[in-house]
């Protein structure tokens, strides 16, 4: 996926506070770990504790809106984001996280507008770039992307999942000599990146090499069985050899 990982923020703590049935440490673990629902049950207990300031608060509430999107309940987690938002203005990964959120309801403008505010913010930001660039090619707007994508890069080379959104620019560009060197570099570094594998499947059936693209679309879908149905929400279908 193309997209980088949720971003789970860490709070700034001071002096610590005794929760019922648990320290105000615990709930931080588990607010800041990976189980959705244990983060759903520590960041909601230290947004009703009334003992954090708002950058904490602010932290607890895009940490729970994290989970509620890992579970699927994206206006849940749009809603803590907006939280977040409000009581630190400041927080690019509040709003690039929202933008994850409004990309997964199909809401590709306002995922946009997240990551331009984010860059606005923090103009040397790599990945709202990279996620800029992603929402931007799957609507068409793909010189952006491209600029978008090249940013990111120049920020932050030799990261697989920001070559591998070049990849994805240059194939809706219908460029599959691009694609593939993208892909190829990507997959160099991660070689199970199943979007690489895919997506230089899909560049190899714009050439004719179906034998080659047969290998490489199978490896993918081994590796993550929907990516195909991705790739054709994306606007890029396989082809029917």
């Amino acid at each position: 996926m193309r997209i980088l990982s949720m971003f789970v923020l860490t709070a700034l703590l001071g002096a610590s506070a005794i929760l019922p049935g648990q320290t105000r440490d615990d709930d931080w673990n588990r607010c800041k770990g990976s189980d959705p629902d244990q983060q759903i049950a520590g960041c909601t207990a230290l947004i009703q504790s009334g003992q954090e300031n708002n950058v904490n608060l602010a932290a607890a509430f895009n940490n729970r809106g994290n989970a509620y999107r890992q579970k699927g309940d994206y206006d849940r987690a749009i809603q803590d984001y907006n939280e977040a938002i409000r009581l630190d203005p400041s927080d690019t990964y509040a709003y690039t996280n929202r933008g994850m959120a409004y990309y997964e309801k199909g809401n590709y403008d306002r995922a946009i507008k997240d990551n331009d505010q984010a860059i606005r913010i923090n103009p040397s930001f790599a990945n709202a770039f990279n996620d800029r660039c992603f929402y931007r090619a799957i609507v068409g707007q793909l010189q952006s992307a491209l600029a978008d994508c090249n940013q990111a890069l120049t920020l932050r080379p030799n990261i697989a999942e920001l070559i591998d959104s070049r990849g994805f620019v240059y194939l809706k560009m219908k460029n599959p000599d691009a694609a593939i060197a993208d892909y190829n570099a990507a997959l160099a570094i991660k070689p199970r990146l199943a979007s690489s594998l895919y997506g230089r499947g899909l560049a190899e059936q714009m050439k004719g090499g179906q034998a080659a693209a047969d290998a490489d679309i199978a490896a993918a879908k081994a590796i993550q069985s929907d990516v195909a149905s991705d790739f054709a929400k994306w606007g890029v279908p396989a082809s029917k050899p």
